[in-house]
């Protein structure tokens, strides 16, 4: 007898194994139905759809027939599925088939249609959880109109996917009104007791926040939110990133406790996110905080809006059509009569139009209190380093080295660097002749001591020479924070040194000494304070080819002061910029309303936003021509340019690949008619056919509505 005829016996372990298997193993996705011959609904069969097409051509709702055995689920604010792309064709009785399935959004049901041809019918409704209220769809299609993009690309923004075990998860009840708030450390601003008093009330406060240095904002702002609850009604934050949320987070779980508020960040995790986010929808949670992720939030009843460090660039969204989280609010508290509060060490030039335009109030702190508060600022200019031999043979002038040394005694020392990496921007040591890639006139970067490679294609140039004079050395044009690091750890052998950067951000930093080289937007929290900080090479920042390069220099510099201590604890910042600039006398000053203030007047003089609204339109160079020439602009725009700049996707790109900009420039009043008119022409020409590029495909044409970039 063979063994085959008496086969080992089947452990219970292989079994369960067997069974686990089985249990876990997902059926077939059964294709949705055509619905052929099925009746429609008897009561508004036709369904107005937002397909999930973020083409401009196609930004309107198509009509689908609602199937009778979907008359229940097709409900407005659903998730659909439907084909799309059929042609007129392909009809059986009465209904057109074929093309692909796509979602979408069902948006209305009316009882008829004004297309004269036949329809096809709802393939699906994917999920009876009506995402898309009025509220939110109403949002979406003002922002679309803002941004000249849309309506399905801000919809895909404002709703997370889907994700099934979330929706069929129980949301717990609402959280009982919280009790209102003391004021804390609002005391220390003249109104700020009035400001939370105002919310507590029902009432809708409209401020500009000028935040005093030190960890305290974040509780202040929690203490707003609160106070915001303790009305009944719903509030919502935005802050800039991961970290200044977390800080936030703690805050508020230390007035309120667990559960009371939800967090909405595109880093948590799609079920999280979008379990959080039907908390919210079904009114569990009336608090949210969160990134620029969160600015759409389905909260019920708003009574407050705030936004962290507006100046951020990550409050900004990089996917079409590009909204910026500040106007996205101050769209929704014109909408909802609401409250607002922007909130920041830094204030930039739009929140001093808010207050000018007397449409906020501004919630600062005195002088007094501005100059306890914050650190001792000291200056290193042009002059002070010519006459300083420390500063000509190392790289620290004679006053930064001091004011590490002296530092190191009581705490950590933070060190701000324009740049990550070795030496990140190189030229000729002879003619001082920015190093350019000969592949792609990229610049040349040394990531390393012994590699010189280009910035934009990533080329390694083992072999360069100046063009200009023939010469072969190289000098740094801005050294980078780990040649910094490796500098500072020769000079300071017996203190640790930690860097801060892209690869790795430092969250916190105990209160010992140490000396932490950060790049902008990077800096670690120190427990208890920096005793001292070094603000490095600040002409590189200031020197950038934009016009907000002074007021972000400004805001980079005040966020990382703002992590030191007093001067009544000892902290002092020295700054490496020319004391004579407006930036940097406005760090002296710990006055940044004044410097808006001033950059607004000027912007006023020459016509540039925020006072002006203003269009980029992008592309190359024939396509450009002929789309501004086909667009028929309002009467009182104005055309700058075109000039040239670097197409969107440098890397790996020629100079045969070069674009061209053009910037559009309308008084306040015709922004909306330069959207519509903008996102008109792109819509008509994505629509044409018969102008393709020898790919097949149209020349592309971007446009970007108030670009934070300008040049």
């Amino acid at each position: 007898m063979s063994s085959a005829d008496n086969p080992p016996p089947t452990t219970p372990e292989q079994l369960a194994l067997i069974r686990d298997t089985v249990r876990k193993a997902q059926p077939p996705r059964a294709k949705p139905r055509t619905w052929r011959g099925a009746p429609p609904a008897p009561h508004c069969p036709v369904a107005r759809v937002l397909v999930d097409k973020g083409n401009l051509h196609l930004d309107r709702l198509f009509d689908y027939v609602v199937p009778e055995e979907l008359d229940q689920q097709a409900q407005p604010g659903v998730r659909v599925r439907v084909r799309f792309g059929a042609g007129a064709h392909r009809v059986r009785q009465g209904r057109r088939e074929g093309g692909g399935l796509v979602d979408g959004f069902l948006i209305d049901r009316v009882d008829t249609t004004d297309y004269t041809g036949p329809l096809a019918a709802l393939a699906q409704v994917v999920s009876p959880e009506p995402v898309l209220d009025p509220d939110l769809l109403a949002l979406a299609r003002a922002v679309a109109d803002r941004y000249a993009g849309s309506l399905a690309d801000i919809v895909q923004l404002a709703i997370p996917p889907r994700r099934a075990k979330a929706e069929a998860r129980p949301t717990p009840p609402p959280q009982p009104t919280p009790p209102a708030p003391a004021p804390g450390t609002w005391t220390r601003y003249p109104t700020g007791p009035a400001y939370l008093q105002a919310l507590t009330d029902g009432q809708a406060p409209r401020a500009v926040w000028t935040a005093l240095p030190g960890p305290d904002w974040a509780e202040e702002l929690a203490r707003a939110i609160t106070a915001t609850l303790a009305s009944g009604r719903g509030a919502l934050a935005v802050l800039p990133d991961g970290r200044t949320l977390a800080r936030v987070d703690t805050a508020l779980t230390h007035l309120l406790g667990p559960d009371h508020h939800a967090v909405l960040t595109a880093d948590a995790g799609p079920e999280k996110r979008y379990t959080q986010w039907l908390a919210v929808h079904r009114g569990s949670v009336r608090a949210v905080i969160g990134t620029r992720a969160a600015m759409f939030a389905p909260v019920p009843d708003l009574g407050l809006l705030a936004i962290w460090d507006d100046g951020d660039p990550s409050h900004s969204e990089p996917h079409a059509p590009q909204p910026h989280a500040r106007d996205v609010l101050l769209l929704r508290a014109a909408h909802h009569h609401c409250g607002f509060l922007l909130g920041g060490h830094n204030c930039t030039v739009e929140a001093a139009q808010l207050v000018e335009s007397h449409w906020a109030l501004p919630l600062t702190a005195d002088r007094e209190q501005v100059r306890r508060a914050a650190p001792r600022i000291r200056t290193v200019g042009d002059t002070d380093l010519a006459r300083d031999e420390a500063a000509r043979a190392a790289r620290l002038p004679t006053l930064a080295w001091g004011t590490v040394r002296d530092g190191l005694r009581h705490g950590p020392v933070l060190v701000q660097v324009p740049r990550r990496g070795y030496v990140p921007r190189m030229a000729c040591e002879r003619c001082r002749t920015p190093a350019r890639c000969r592949h792609c006139a990229g610049p040349l970067q040394a990531p390393s001591a012994d590699t010189l490679a280009c910035g934009w294609c990533g080329r390694p140039e083992p072999e360069w020479h100046c063009p200009e004079c023939g010469a072969f050395r190289l000098r740094a044009q801005v050294i980078g924070a780990r040649r910094t690091a490796e500098e500072l750890g020769r000079a300071f052998p017996t203190v640790p040194v930690r860097t801060s950067g892209r690869e790795h951000v430092l969250d916190t930093v105990p209160d010992t000494p140490a000396l932490i080289v950060s790049t902008p937007g990077a800096e670690p929290v120190a427990d208890g304070g920096y005793a001292a900080a070094l603000l490095l090479d600040g002409w590189a920042m200031l020197n950038r080819p934009d016009l907000r390069a002074g007021e972000e220099a400004l805001r980079r510099w005040l966020t990382a002061a703002a992590l030191v201590r007093g001067q009544e604890a000892g902290g002092t910042v020295v700054i490496v910029a020319e004391p004579t600039l407006r930036p940097v006398q406005a760090l002296v000053r710990w006055d940044p309303a004044g410097h808006a203030i001033r950059e607004l007047a000027d912007r006023a003089q020459l016509g540039f936003p925020p006072v002006s609204r203003m269009a980029a339109v992008s592309g190359r160079p024939e396509a450009l021509a002929e789309f501004l020439a086909e667009t028929e602009l309002p009467a009182d725009a104005e055309v700058l340019g075109p000039v040239p700049v670097a197409p969107p996707d440098r890397r790996g790109t020629g100079s045969e690949d070069g674009w061209e900009r053009a910037l559009i420039r309308v008084p306040p009043g015709s922004g909306a008619a330069l959207a519509a008119t903008l996102k008109t022409a792109q819509a008509t020409r994505l629509a044409r056919t018969t102008s393709r590029s020898r790919t097949g495909t149209p020349d592309q044409i971007r446009i970007r509505i108030d670009p934070q970039d300008i040049g």
